[in-house]
């Protein structure tokens, strides 16, 4: 199994995993104010919306690598 195969198996799980969740969240630390020893800080709760046609795009992308013949 050559690199492209592996690329091309990458590629369809990463799509199926994307159309399965739709987004993914994480929490981003912000420094809001600093007064001596005292440190204020925010922490502000990101979400990122995966697009379906991200998810379907990766998945025919893998599958055309994974069936491309080499030459």
């Amino acid at each position: 199994m050559n690199a492209i195969k592996v690329f091309g198996i990458v590629l369809i799980v990463a799509g199926v995993l994307g159309l399965a969740y739709g987004s993914f969240s994480y929490t981003k630390d912000t420094q809001q104010a600093k007064l001596g020893p005292i440190e204020l800080s925010v922490k502000n709760k990101e979400t990122v919306n995966i697009p379906v046609w991200a998810g379907v795009g990766a998945i025919v992308a893998g599958v055309f690598l994974l069936f491309m013949r080499n030459k």
